[in-house]
Protein backbone atom coordinates (compact mmCIF):
# COMPACT_ATOMS: atom_id res chain seq x y z
CA UNK A 1 0.00 0.00 0.00
CA UNK A 2 1.67 3.19 -1.22
CA UNK A 3 1.74 6.13 1.17
CA UNK A 4 -0.98 8.62 0.08
CA UNK A 5 0.61 11.91 -1.02
CA UNK A 6 -1.13 15.15 -0.14
CA UNK A 7 -2.42 17.17 -3.11
CA UNK A 8 -1.40 20.84 -3.48
CA UNK A 9 -3.07 23.05 -0.90
CA UNK A 10 -3.94 20.15 1.42
CA UNK A 11 -3.98 21.30 5.07
CA UNK A 12 -1.48 19.66 7.37
CA UNK A 13 -3.96 20.23 10.23
CA UNK A 14 -5.93 17.24 8.98
CA UNK A 15 -3.11 14.90 10.05
CA UNK A 16 -3.54 15.28 13.86
CA UNK A 17 -7.21 14.23 13.70
CA UNK A 18 -6.17 11.19 11.67
CA UNK A 19 -3.65 10.30 14.37
CA UNK A 20 -6.22 10.90 17.11
CA UNK A 21 -8.69 8.51 15.51
CA UNK A 22 -6.15 5.73 16.01
CA UNK A 23 -4.75 6.72 19.40
CA UNK A 24 -8.12 7.41 21.03
CA UNK A 25 -9.20 3.94 19.88
CA UNK A 26 -6.20 1.94 21.07
CA UNK A 27 -6.19 3.95 24.30
CA UNK A 28 -9.14 1.73 25.28
CA UNK A 29 -6.53 -0.56 26.78
CA UNK A 30 -6.39 1.72 29.81
CA UNK A 31 -10.07 0.95 30.54
CA UNK A 32 -9.57 -2.82 30.81
CA UNK A 33 -10.25 -2.80 34.56
CA UNK A 34 -13.95 -2.12 33.84
CA UNK A 35 -14.19 -5.65 32.38
CA UNK A 36 -12.31 -7.36 35.22
CA UNK A 37 -15.13 -7.78 37.79
CA UNK A 38 -17.75 -9.10 35.31
CA UNK A 39 -15.20 -11.48 33.76
CA UNK A 40 -14.20 -12.79 37.17
CA UNK A 41 -17.85 -13.31 38.10
CA UNK A 42 -18.98 -14.82 34.77
CA UNK A 43 -16.02 -17.13 34.19
CA UNK A 44 -14.89 -17.79 37.76
CA UNK A 45 -11.52 -16.10 37.35
CA UNK A 46 -9.14 -14.75 39.94
CA UNK A 47 -7.84 -11.19 39.77
CA UNK A 48 -4.52 -12.48 38.47
CA UNK A 49 -6.21 -14.44 35.68
CA UNK A 50 -8.46 -11.56 34.62
CA UNK A 51 -5.37 -9.37 34.19
CA UNK A 52 -3.82 -11.68 31.57
CA UNK A 53 -5.37 -10.08 28.45
CA UNK A 54 -4.20 -6.65 29.54
CA UNK A 55 -0.73 -7.89 30.49
CA UNK A 56 -0.21 -9.72 27.20
CA UNK A 57 -1.53 -6.69 25.30
CA UNK A 58 1.08 -4.42 26.91
CA UNK A 59 3.81 -6.98 26.26
CA UNK A 60 2.85 -7.17 22.58
CA UNK A 61 2.57 -3.38 22.41
CA UNK A 62 6.17 -2.96 23.52
CA UNK A 63 7.50 -5.75 21.34
CA UNK A 64 5.64 -4.77 18.17
CA UNK A 65 6.58 -1.10 18.66
CA UNK A 66 10.22 -2.03 19.22
CA UNK A 67 10.52 -4.36 16.25
CA UNK A 68 7.91 -2.93 13.87
CA UNK A 69 9.33 0.55 13.45
CA UNK A 70 11.28 -0.30 10.30
CA UNK A 71 8.21 -1.75 8.57
CA UNK A 72 6.14 1.27 9.54
CA UNK A 73 8.71 3.62 8.00
CA UNK A 74 9.10 1.52 4.87
CA UNK A 75 5.40 1.10 4.11
CA UNK A 76 4.01 4.41 5.33
CA UNK A 77 1.30 5.54 7.76
CA UNK A 78 -1.74 4.26 5.84
CA UNK A 79 -0.34 0.73 5.78
CA UNK A 80 0.53 0.92 9.48
CA UNK A 81 -2.86 2.32 10.47
CA UNK A 82 -4.59 -0.38 8.42
CA UNK A 83 -2.60 -3.13 10.15
CA UNK A 84 -3.41 -1.55 13.51
CA UNK A 85 -7.11 -1.35 12.63
CA UNK A 86 -7.31 -4.98 11.50
CA UNK A 87 -5.39 -6.38 14.48
CA UNK A 88 -7.05 -4.24 17.16
CA UNK A 89 -10.60 -4.79 15.91
CA UNK A 90 -10.05 -8.48 15.15
CA UNK A 91 -8.71 -8.90 18.67
CA UNK A 92 -12.03 -7.68 20.07
CA UNK A 93 -13.99 -9.98 17.75
CA UNK A 94 -11.96 -13.00 18.84
CA UNK A 95 -12.43 -11.95 22.47
CA UNK A 96 -16.16 -11.69 21.84
CA UNK A 97 -16.20 -15.26 20.55
CA UNK A 98 -14.24 -16.33 23.61
CA UNK A 99 -16.71 -14.70 25.99
CA UNK A 100 -19.72 -16.12 24.13
CA UNK A 101 -18.31 -19.67 24.28
CA UNK A 102 -16.76 -19.13 27.73
CA UNK A 103 -13.33 -20.03 26.35
CA UNK A 104 -11.11 -17.65 28.28
CA UNK A 105 -7.99 -18.52 26.30
CA UNK A 106 -9.66 -16.95 23.25
CA UNK A 107 -10.12 -13.69 25.16
CA UNK A 108 -6.45 -13.72 26.16
CA UNK A 109 -5.33 -14.56 22.62
CA UNK A 110 -7.68 -12.12 20.91
CA UNK A 111 -7.47 -9.05 23.13
CA UNK A 112 -3.92 -9.69 24.36
CA UNK A 113 -1.94 -11.15 21.46
CA UNK A 114 -3.75 -10.06 18.29
CA UNK A 115 -5.07 -6.81 19.74
CA UNK A 116 -1.70 -6.11 21.36
CA UNK A 117 0.00 -6.12 17.95
CA UNK A 118 -2.57 -3.56 16.86
CA UNK A 119 -1.73 -1.49 19.94
CA UNK A 120 1.99 -1.39 19.13
CA UNK A 121 1.73 -0.70 15.40
CA UNK A 122 -1.04 1.84 15.96
CA UNK A 123 1.00 3.49 18.69
CA UNK A 124 3.95 4.33 16.42
CA UNK A 125 2.07 4.62 13.10
CA UNK A 126 1.37 8.40 12.99
CA UNK A 127 4.43 9.71 14.82
CA UNK A 128 6.96 10.05 11.99
CA UNK A 129 4.29 11.47 9.67
CA UNK A 130 3.39 14.14 12.20
CA UNK A 131 7.05 15.08 12.57
CA UNK A 132 7.37 15.47 8.79
CA UNK A 133 4.29 17.68 8.59
CA UNK A 134 5.25 19.76 11.64
CA UNK A 135 9.04 20.20 11.63
CA UNK A 136 8.48 23.60 13.22
CA UNK A 137 6.32 22.20 16.05
CA UNK A 138 6.97 18.45 16.40
CA UNK A 139 6.37 18.34 20.14
CA UNK A 140 2.95 19.92 19.81
CA UNK A 141 1.92 17.67 16.92
CA UNK A 142 3.01 14.37 18.43
CA UNK A 143 1.74 15.51 21.83
CA UNK A 144 -1.79 15.57 20.45
CA UNK A 145 -1.59 11.91 19.45
CA UNK A 146 0.16 10.91 22.68
CA UNK A 147 -2.50 12.69 24.70
CA UNK A 148 -5.13 10.77 22.73
CA UNK A 149 -3.58 7.44 23.68
CA UNK A 150 -3.49 8.43 27.33
CA UNK A 151 -7.06 9.71 27.23
CA UNK A 152 -8.68 6.83 25.38
CA UNK A 153 -10.20 5.46 28.58
CA UNK A 154 -12.10 8.71 29.10
CA UNK A 155 -14.38 7.48 26.34
CA UNK A 156 -14.00 3.73 26.73
CA UNK A 157 -14.55 3.48 30.49
CA UNK A 158 -18.05 4.99 30.83
CA UNK A 159 -19.01 3.55 27.44
CA UNK A 160 -18.00 0.03 28.50
CA UNK A 161 -19.76 0.38 31.86
CA UNK A 162 -22.96 1.49 30.16
CA UNK A 163 -22.86 -1.42 27.71
CA UNK A 164 -22.37 -3.91 30.52
CA UNK A 165 -25.30 -2.33 32.32
CA UNK A 166 -27.48 -2.54 29.20
CA UNK A 167 -26.36 -5.93 27.88
CA UNK A 168 -25.76 -7.59 31.24
CA UNK A 169 -22.54 -8.59 32.95
CA UNK A 170 -22.82 -12.30 32.18
CA UNK A 171 -20.73 -13.97 29.47
CA UNK A 172 -23.19 -13.13 26.68
CA UNK A 173 -23.34 -9.47 27.74
CA UNK A 174 -19.54 -9.25 27.83
CA UNK A 175 -19.38 -10.89 24.39
CA UNK A 176 -21.79 -8.35 22.96
CA UNK A 177 -19.84 -5.47 24.51
CA UNK A 178 -16.61 -6.80 22.94
CA UNK A 179 -18.37 -7.14 19.60
CA UNK A 180 -19.63 -3.54 19.67
CA UNK A 181 -16.16 -2.34 20.64
CA UNK A 182 -14.53 -4.19 17.75
CA UNK A 183 -16.95 -2.93 15.10
CA UNK A 184 -17.09 0.64 16.41
CA UNK A 185 -13.34 1.04 16.65
CA UNK A 186 -12.97 -0.37 13.13
CA UNK A 187 -15.22 2.39 11.79
CA UNK A 188 -13.54 5.11 13.85
CA UNK A 189 -9.99 4.06 12.92
CA UNK A 190 -10.99 3.86 9.25
CA UNK A 191 -11.45 7.63 9.34
CA UNK A 192 -7.76 8.00 10.17
CA UNK A 193 -6.72 5.50 7.49
CA UNK A 194 -8.62 7.45 4.82
CA UNK A 195 -7.56 10.87 6.05
CA UNK A 196 -3.81 10.47 6.58
CA UNK A 197 -1.40 11.87 3.98
CA UNK A 198 2.35 12.31 3.64
CA UNK A 199 3.92 15.53 2.34
CA UNK A 200 4.60 15.70 -1.41
CA UNK A 201 7.98 14.19 -2.13
CA UNK A 202 8.06 13.27 1.56
CA UNK A 203 9.17 16.84 2.20
CA UNK A 204 7.99 19.07 5.03
CA UNK A 205 5.25 21.50 3.95
CA UNK A 206 7.04 24.44 5.51
CA UNK A 207 10.56 25.72 4.96
CA UNK A 208 12.48 23.91 7.61
CA UNK A 209 15.45 21.68 6.95
CA UNK A 210 16.52 18.70 9.04
CA UNK A 211 18.11 19.53 12.34
CA UNK A 212 21.91 19.37 12.17
CA UNK A 213 23.41 16.50 14.06
CA UNK A 214 25.50 18.58 16.43
CA UNK A 215 26.78 17.59 19.84
CA UNK A 216 26.85 14.09 21.28
CA UNK A 217 25.57 11.42 18.87
CA UNK A 218 25.33 7.71 19.73
CA UNK A 219 24.07 4.86 17.55
CA UNK A 220 21.41 2.46 18.77
CA UNK A 221 23.82 -0.47 18.86
CA UNK A 222 26.25 1.51 20.97
CA UNK A 223 23.55 2.95 23.22
CA UNK A 224 22.38 -0.45 24.45
CA UNK A 225 25.94 -1.13 25.61
CA UNK A 226 26.03 1.93 27.86
CA UNK A 227 25.08 1.98 31.55
CA UNK A 228 22.98 5.08 30.83
CA UNK A 229 20.59 3.08 28.64
CA UNK A 230 20.06 0.43 31.29
CA UNK A 231 19.68 2.99 34.06
CA UNK A 232 16.89 4.61 32.04
CA UNK A 233 15.46 1.16 31.30
CA UNK A 234 15.17 0.58 35.05
CA UNK A 235 13.78 4.12 35.60
CA UNK A 236 11.04 3.63 32.99
CA UNK A 237 10.23 0.10 34.12
CA UNK A 238 9.86 1.08 37.78
CA UNK A 239 7.79 4.18 37.02
CA UNK A 240 5.47 2.29 34.67
CA UNK A 241 5.12 -0.67 37.07
CA UNK A 242 3.98 1.69 39.84
CA UNK A 243 1.40 3.38 37.63
CA UNK A 244 0.08 0.41 35.72
CA UNK A 245 -0.43 -1.57 38.93
CA UNK A 246 -3.17 0.87 39.91
CA UNK A 247 -4.49 1.48 36.41
CA UNK A 248 -5.10 -2.16 35.51
CA UNK A 249 -7.07 -2.86 38.72
CA UNK A 250 -8.49 0.62 39.30
CA UNK A 251 -12.21 -0.19 39.29
CA UNK A 252 -12.15 -3.19 41.68
CA UNK A 253 -9.44 -1.53 43.80
CA UNK A 254 -11.47 1.54 44.75
CA UNK A 255 -14.50 -0.71 45.31
CA UNK A 256 -12.51 -2.95 47.68
CA UNK A 257 -10.97 0.00 49.55
CA UNK A 258 -14.34 1.39 50.60
CA UNK A 259 -16.46 -1.78 50.61
CA UNK A 260 -16.63 -1.83 54.43
CA UNK A 261 -17.50 1.84 54.84
CA UNK A 262 -20.88 3.54 55.10
CA UNK A 263 -20.48 4.92 51.57
CA UNK A 264 -19.36 2.07 49.27
CA UNK A 265 -18.37 2.79 45.69
CA UNK A 266 -20.90 1.86 43.00
CA UNK A 267 -20.01 0.26 39.67
CA UNK A 268 -20.69 3.49 37.79
CA UNK A 269 -18.61 5.50 40.26
CA UNK A 270 -15.73 3.02 39.87
CA UNK A 271 -15.91 3.46 36.10
CA UNK A 272 -15.85 7.22 36.65
CA UNK A 273 -12.70 6.77 38.74
CA UNK A 274 -11.07 4.95 35.82
CA UNK A 275 -11.98 7.86 33.56
CA UNK A 276 -10.45 10.32 36.05
CA UNK A 277 -7.23 8.30 36.07
CA UNK A 278 -7.21 8.45 32.28
CA UNK A 279 -7.57 12.24 32.44
CA UNK A 280 -4.62 12.45 34.86
CA UNK A 281 -2.59 10.15 32.61
CA UNK A 282 -3.42 12.38 29.65
CA UNK A 283 -2.71 15.68 31.42
CA UNK A 284 0.58 14.39 32.83
CA UNK A 285 1.89 13.64 29.37
CA UNK A 286 1.71 17.31 28.43
CA UNK A 287 2.10 19.06 31.79
CA UNK A 288 5.00 17.19 33.34
CA UNK A 289 6.97 16.75 30.12
CA UNK A 290 6.69 20.49 29.50
CA UNK A 291 7.92 21.10 33.05
CA UNK A 292 10.98 18.96 32.29
CA UNK A 293 12.04 21.57 29.72
CA UNK A 294 12.29 24.05 32.58
CA UNK A 295 13.79 21.99 35.41
CA UNK A 296 15.61 19.21 33.51
CA UNK A 297 14.95 15.52 32.89
CA UNK A 298 16.77 14.16 35.93
CA UNK A 299 14.93 16.54 38.25
CA UNK A 300 11.51 15.70 36.84
CA UNK A 301 12.18 11.98 37.29
CA UNK A 302 13.16 12.72 40.88
CA UNK A 303 9.63 14.09 41.21
CA UNK A 304 8.01 11.12 39.44
CA UNK A 305 9.82 8.55 41.54
CA UNK A 306 10.28 10.32 44.88
CA UNK A 307 6.88 11.99 45.17
CA UNK A 308 5.28 8.88 43.67
CA UNK A 309 6.67 6.80 46.55
CA UNK A 310 5.20 9.30 49.02
CA UNK A 311 1.80 9.07 47.31
CA UNK A 312 1.84 5.28 47.65
CA UNK A 313 2.80 5.60 51.31
CA UNK A 314 -0.13 7.94 51.95
CA UNK A 315 -2.58 5.57 50.24
CA UNK A 316 -1.32 2.56 52.17
CA UNK A 317 -1.55 4.33 55.53
CA UNK A 318 -4.58 6.59 55.20
CA UNK A 319 -6.29 5.80 51.87
CA UNK A 320 -9.15 3.73 53.31
CA UNK A 321 -10.16 6.53 55.69
CA UNK A 322 -10.56 9.25 53.06
CA UNK A 323 -11.91 8.93 49.54
CA UNK A 324 -10.55 12.35 48.49
CA UNK A 325 -7.06 11.41 49.71
CA UNK A 326 -7.18 8.06 47.90
CA UNK A 327 -8.39 9.65 44.66
CA UNK A 328 -5.92 12.56 44.72
CA UNK A 329 -2.94 10.30 45.42
CA UNK A 330 -3.97 7.91 42.66
CA UNK A 331 -4.41 10.80 40.22
CA UNK A 332 -0.94 12.12 41.03
CA UNK A 333 0.60 8.66 40.53
CA UNK A 334 -1.12 8.30 37.16
CA UNK A 335 -0.03 11.79 36.08
CA UNK A 336 3.55 10.70 36.81
CA UNK A 337 2.91 7.51 34.82
CA UNK A 338 1.87 9.52 31.77
CA UNK A 339 4.57 12.13 32.28
CA UNK A 340 7.24 9.44 32.44
CA UNK A 341 6.26 8.16 28.99
CA UNK A 342 6.28 11.64 27.48
CA UNK A 343 9.59 12.69 29.05
CA UNK A 344 11.71 9.62 28.28
CA UNK A 345 12.30 10.46 24.57
CA UNK A 346 13.70 13.88 25.55
CA UNK A 347 15.89 12.23 28.21
CA UNK A 348 17.24 9.86 25.56
CA UNK A 349 17.85 12.76 23.19
CA UNK A 350 19.77 14.62 25.91
CA UNK A 351 22.04 11.64 26.49
CA UNK A 352 22.40 10.05 23.04
CA UNK A 353 21.63 12.86 20.59
CA UNK A 354 19.19 12.83 17.69
CA UNK A 355 20.96 10.14 15.67
CA UNK A 356 18.83 6.95 15.89
CA UNK A 357 17.00 8.24 18.98
CA UNK A 358 13.80 6.62 17.68
CA UNK A 359 15.49 3.23 17.42
CA UNK A 360 16.94 3.65 20.91
CA UNK A 361 13.53 4.58 22.25
CA UNK A 362 11.96 1.58 20.54
CA UNK A 363 14.38 -0.73 22.31
CA UNK A 364 13.72 1.01 25.61
CA UNK A 365 10.01 0.23 25.24
CA UNK A 366 10.78 -3.35 26.25
CA UNK A 367 10.79 -1.85 29.77
CA UNK A 368 7.10 -1.12 29.21
CA UNK A 369 6.50 -4.74 28.21
CA UNK A 370 8.21 -5.91 31.40
CA UNK A 371 6.27 -3.45 33.56
CA UNK A 372 3.03 -4.52 31.90
CA UNK A 373 3.58 -7.95 33.40
CA UNK A 374 5.09 -6.90 36.74
CA UNK A 375 2.58 -4.26 37.84
CA UNK A 376 -0.65 -6.23 37.40
CA UNK A 377 1.02 -9.45 38.58
CA UNK A 378 2.18 -7.89 41.85
CA UNK A 379 -1.15 -6.25 42.66
CA UNK A 380 -3.43 -9.11 41.56
CA UNK A 381 -1.38 -12.04 42.88
CA UNK A 382 -0.97 -10.50 46.32
CA UNK A 383 -4.64 -9.45 46.47
CA UNK A 384 -5.73 -12.99 45.56
CA UNK A 385 -3.55 -14.51 48.29
CA UNK A 386 -4.65 -11.97 50.87
CA UNK A 387 -8.27 -12.79 50.06
CA UNK A 388 -7.57 -16.51 50.52
CA UNK A 389 -6.07 -15.64 53.91
CA UNK A 390 -9.36 -14.07 54.96
CA UNK A 391 -8.40 -10.43 54.56
CA UNK A 392 -10.57 -7.87 52.82
CA UNK A 393 -10.86 -4.21 51.87
CA UNK A 394 -7.69 -2.13 51.90
CA UNK A 395 -5.81 -5.02 53.52
CA UNK A 396 -5.73 -6.73 50.12
CA UNK A 397 -3.31 -4.10 48.82
CA UNK A 398 -1.06 -3.12 51.76
CA UNK A 399 1.79 -5.45 50.78
CA UNK A 400 1.70 -4.63 47.07
CA UNK A 401 1.79 -0.88 47.82
CA UNK A 402 4.88 -1.35 49.97
CA UNK A 403 6.49 -3.25 47.08
CA UNK A 404 5.64 -0.37 44.73
CA UNK A 405 7.36 2.04 47.12
CA UNK A 406 10.47 -0.15 47.04
CA UNK A 407 10.44 -0.28 43.23
CA UNK A 408 10.13 3.50 43.00
CA UNK A 409 13.13 3.84 45.32
CA UNK A 410 15.11 1.54 43.01
CA UNK A 411 14.11 3.72 40.07
CA UNK A 412 15.12 6.85 42.01
CA UNK A 413 18.59 5.40 42.61
CA UNK A 414 18.95 4.39 38.95
CA UNK A 415 18.07 7.95 37.91
CA UNK A 416 20.75 9.33 40.24
CA UNK A 417 23.33 7.07 38.55
CA UNK A 418 22.74 8.59 35.09
CA UNK A 419 25.81 10.45 33.83
CA UNK A 420 26.86 11.83 30.40
CA UNK A 421 27.73 9.12 27.89
CA UNK A 422 31.46 8.39 27.60
CA UNK A 423 33.15 9.69 24.46
CA UNK A 424 34.11 6.18 23.34
CA UNK A 425 30.45 5.56 22.44
CA UNK A 426 30.11 8.69 20.27
CA UNK A 427 29.93 8.22 16.52
CA UNK A 428 32.96 9.79 14.76
CA UNK A 429 31.13 11.58 11.92
CA UNK A 430 27.62 12.50 13.11
CA UNK A 431 26.58 14.25 9.87
CA UNK A 432 26.75 10.94 8.04
CA UNK A 433 23.78 9.85 10.12
CA UNK A 434 21.43 12.06 8.12
CA UNK A 435 21.63 9.67 5.16
CA UNK A 436 21.45 6.47 7.22
CA UNK A 437 18.33 4.46 6.30
CA UNK A 438 18.33 2.80 9.71
CA UNK A 439 17.42 6.03 11.47
CA UNK A 440 13.98 5.66 13.03
CA UNK A 441 11.64 8.53 13.90
CA UNK A 442 11.29 9.50 17.51
CA UNK A 443 8.43 7.67 19.18
CA UNK A 444 6.48 8.66 22.30
CA UNK A 445 4.61 6.50 24.80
Amino acid sequence: MSPPVAPPGWSRWLVPPAALSVHLSIGQAYAWSVFKPPLESALGLSGTQSALPFQLGIVMLGLSAAFGGTLVERNGPRWAMTVALVCFSTGFLIASLGAATEQYWLIVFGYGFVGGIGLGIGYISPVSTLIKWFPDRPGMATGIAIMGFGGGALIASPWSAQMLKSFGSDSSGIALAFLVHGLSYAVFMTLGVLLVRVPRGDKPPVKAGPAPLDGVQVSANSAVRTPQFWCLWVVLCMNVTAGIGILEKAAPMITDFFADTSTPVSVSAAAGFVALLSAANMAGRIGWSSTSDLIGRKNIYRVYLGVGAIMYLLISQFGDSSKPLFIVCALVILSFYGGGFATIPAYLKDLFGTYQVGAIHGRLLTAWSTAGVLGPLIVNWIADHQKEAGKHGAQLYDTSFLIMIGLLVIGFVANELVRPVHARHHIPAPREAADDDSVQPQQSA
